[in-house]
């Protein structure tokens, strides 16, 4: 139990760290606040020239909500971008506490940001359009975007050991991995308009199964019961990428070590 609380003292202090690191550069969290909201107004205003509302709702709510696993991605992919540009990266991997406790601070952070960021854009934008949430199913979306995160999770330690191998690109590979995500997973058109191969890697991507469950619990005040189609896939991608990318970090962290990549360039 001495252990077990250790460790979690440690995953907080990440949490801590990462909270003081925003603090530090809030200016900037405010100016791509701002950027967020306005490309979302942007992206919205196409269903308002439509005069289609549940086009409208529909780029809404893709805009805000893949805003929030864009950014929950970024944060636990950059990890080790920022400890290297802090210039503490060796000295956290030198730190005697498990890596998943790392791993897992900066996780937390991660979806804690992600939601007060989506949630002063969700407000923003609902008074600007005047929507009414009403008949939306308030839970079964938040429940989708909980699993959805988990699902995200894997993804995002998977894509954060690029910039450990890779000390000059690693930053520019996940921004691309993102980017990709973004094209593939049917945030502002139903990936059936995809060519089919594209069809075969959107669904291979958790945010399709999140957008997916969200607008049906938001447009159509869909439940949760419902939306089991929507959340198997996620569960599986949770249980199979979180391993994987706590193993493939932990064998990135011993190559990076035994061949000097942890300097803050290279």
């Amino acid at each position: 139990m001495t252990a077990m609380t250790r460790e979690m003292r440690a995953s907080f202090a990440f949490i801590e760290r990462n909270f003081h690191l925003t603090r530090r550069y809030w200016a900037w969290e405010l100016a791509f606040l701002v950027y967020s909201v306005a490309g979302a107004l942007s992206i919205s205003l196409i269903g308002e020239a439509q005069g289609d509302r549940r086009l409208l709702f529909s780029l809404m709510i893709g805009a805000i909500f893949w805003n929030y696993l864009s950014v929950t991605f970024s944060w636990i992919a950059e990890t080790i971008a920022v400890e290297r540009w802090e210039g503490t990266l060796e000295y956290t991997m030198m730190a005697p506490i498990r890596r998943s406790s790392q791993l897992l601070g900066s996780v937390a952070y991660a979806i804690i940001y992600g939601l007060v960021h989506t949630a002063a854009m969700l407000i923003v934008l609902c008074l600007f359009f005047g929507l009414d949430l009403g008949h939306a199913n308030l839970g079964a979306a938040a429940a989708m975007m909980a699993v959805g995160s988990i699902s995200f999770v894997g993804i995002g330690m998977l894509a954060a050991i690029l910039p450990l191998l890779y000390v000059e690109r690693g930053a520019q590979m996940t921004f691309v991995l993102q980017s990709v995500l973004l094209l593939i997973s049917g945030v502002y058109y139903p990936i059936s308009i995809l060519p089919g191969w594209m069809q075969v890697l959107a669904h291979l991507s958790p945010a399709t199964y999140v957008l997916d469950g969200v607008r049906a619990a938001l447009i159509e005040g869909v439940g949760f019961d419902r939306l089991l189609g929507d959340v198997w896939p996620l569960a599986v991608m949770a249980v199979v990428f979180i391993p994987l990318g706590i193993w493939g970090f932990g064998q990135a962290e011993r190559y990076a070590k035994r061949t000097g990549k942890l300097k803050r360039v290279g």
